[in-house]
């Protein structure tokens, strides 16, 4: 009960209203309900309650309002609601973060899921809040360490840069985030989960951070049965936190997981709209929504802390080209992509290293660390070239020589892609450079 000091306990108390606006229902048609009453006294995003004569009160938020009704978008199907049935108004509710949170695993409205009680902290803030100003922010900081070999050593990661992980289903993905979330370098870490199944909830907190790593980690969850509403409002909230940690000074680590069921809940609750689709189903109102959230994260002003963001996308059958990849694309600054190949055949994390680049270099490392990534990169695009004919047996030693050095150390660099480093980055350079040595002098 140590979180329910006088100041924050006031805090809530004051945010009680002692009226409710009560209205009826006049329509229900496509998923939506219209209500009658209502109109000058709702925003939208306000908490609603269906009163059903027949069942158990059904939830939902405004979804559009006009000068005589409200439309109301419901959390699960409108069975059993009549014509007239009362529906009062909730004020949307606050959504304010605190310090205390750290540790705890919260709703996207701020209310706790670990069955411990949680006050909101003093100060509300924005879902929407916008980014700092352009010419304010800081550039991007020093190297993070990752915990991950080859995130230390090939693709960095530095103190404010976006970085998406695109994956298809089953490849490690969850795994990747949950080794970030544990072991790269950050003040405080916060978790999105948009969407996810209720198992891995759970799993992901007690399994995947355990007690050492929920210390320094807030978790904001909306599990895949709830509404689209609930769930693209996750993603917003956790950013939110996320923000408020960032303005105390700390340098934040964001996960998301993932971006992409950020978006189709938003598809579903723009086509409740009416909002035309156009890009392969998602309506065009999906990619400035897209852009917001990630520059939400990036380098704060100097008075502020950073926001180090990894955004998932599911990427269906490896299609790099399917619109939610494209729009973090071109947003983000680089992308680590995950095979299904690589996964396969027992190597995690499954990173394509062809295929996934960090634009945090050459800056992130020395010329020397520059020469080794270069290297390496020719190194492993020369086998790739060549895997089918290596495979077959029909490359003969000595035929080229960048090709023999490939194949010389393909088996090491494989296992060092795959390797976990708790010793640092220096540490991971050591080891790729003996690596390096062993395939023998570039001609």
């Amino acid at each position: 009960m140590a979180d329910l000091d006088p100041i924050r306990l006031k805090c809530e108390f004051d945010r009680v209203s002692a009226v409710r606006h009560i209205g009826r229902v006049t329509s229900v048609a496509r998923g939506v309900i219209e209500i009658d009453g209502l109109a000058a006294q709702a925003r939208i995003g306000d908490h609603l309650t269906l009163r059903r004569k027949n069942g158990p009160d059904l939830a939902g938020e405004v979804l559009h309002v006009d000068s005589d009704e409200i439309h109301m978008l419901p959390a699960t199907a409108p069975d059993g609601v009549c014509l007239g049935d009362h529906v009062s108004l909730d004020q949307m509710p606050a959504f304010a973060p605190g310090p205390h949170w750290l540790g705890r695993v919260v709703d996207p409205f701020g209310k706790p899921l670990d069955g411990k009680p949680l006050l909101p902290g003093t100060q509300e803030r924005d879902l929407m809040q916008a980014p700092p100003a352009a010419v304010t922010r800081k550039p991007l900081g020093t190297r993070m360490e990752t915990g991950l070999a080859v995130l230390n050593t090939m693709l960095p990661i530095v103190q404010g840069q976006r970085i998406g992980l695109f994956a298809g289903s089953g490849v490690g993905k969850s795994t990747l985030l949950a080794t970030l979330a544990r072991s790269m370098q950050a003040d405080a870490v916060v978790v999105a989960l948009v969407g996810e199944r209720g198992r891995e909830v759970n799993g992901f907190v007690e399994t995947a951070l355990g007690v050492e790593g929920m210390k320094r980690s807030v978790v904001v969850a909306a599990t895949s049965d709830q509404s689209a509403l609930a769930r693209r409002r996750c993603a917003w909230s956790a950013m939110s936190v996320a923000e408020f940690l960032r303005d105390q000074g700390m340098n934040v680590l964001f996960l998301a997981d993932s971006v992409t069921r950020f978006a189709e809940a938003h598809r579903e609750i723009a086509a409740a709209m009416g909002e035309a689709p156009s890009l392969r189903g998602y309506p065009p109102s999906v990619t400035p929504l897209i852009a917001n959230l990630c520059e939400r994260a990036g380098p704060g002003t100097a008075e502020q802390g950073d926001i180090t963001a990894v955004f998932s996308i599911l990427v269906a059958g490896s299609d790099m080209d399917e619109p939610v990849a494209d729009i973090l694309r071109g947003v983000l600054d680089g992308h680590i992509v995950l095979s299904r190949d690589i996964a396969e055949r027992g190597r995690f994390p499954a990173i394509d290293l062809s295929r996934s680049v960090s634009r945090s270099l050459p800056g992130a490392a020395t010329a020397d660390e520059n020469q080794m990534i270069a290297e390496t990169r020719k190194l492993v695009g020369s086998y790739e070239q060549s895997e089918v004919m290596i495979k077959a047996g029909l490359y003969a030693e000595g035929t080229d020589p960048l090709l023999d050095r490939a194949v010389r150390v393909h088996e090491e660099l494989d296992d060092f892609f795959a390797k976990s480093d708790s010793e640092g980055i220096d540490n991971s350079f050591n080891r790729l450079s003996l690596i390096l040595r062993r395939a023998g002098p570039a001609r």
